[in-house]
């Protein structure tokens, strides 16, 4: 009877620890997609900045060639 009572206890044990196992990755895994979004958030803006910055580098030039003439 005792063995069967251990059994029982080790079996809960084990599920409880699967059951941690599993939230502690699902935490892990949000946390995860949460840093990827703010990293395509910032690659967004880093992109925008250099647009404007190669649009200025443009209007530049154009400005420049336009005081040759």
């Amino acid at each position: 009877m005792s063995r069967i009572v251990a059994a029982i206890a080790i079996t809960l044990l084990a599920a409880g620890c699967g059951v941690e196992t599993a939230s502690t990755a699902a935490t892990a895994a949000v946390a995860k997609q949460k840093e990827i979004e703010a990293g395509k958030k910032t690659m967004e803006q880093a992109q925008q900045k250099i647009q404007q910055s190669m649009e200025q580098v443009q209007k530049d030039a154009e400005k420049a060639g336009e005081a040759d003439k």
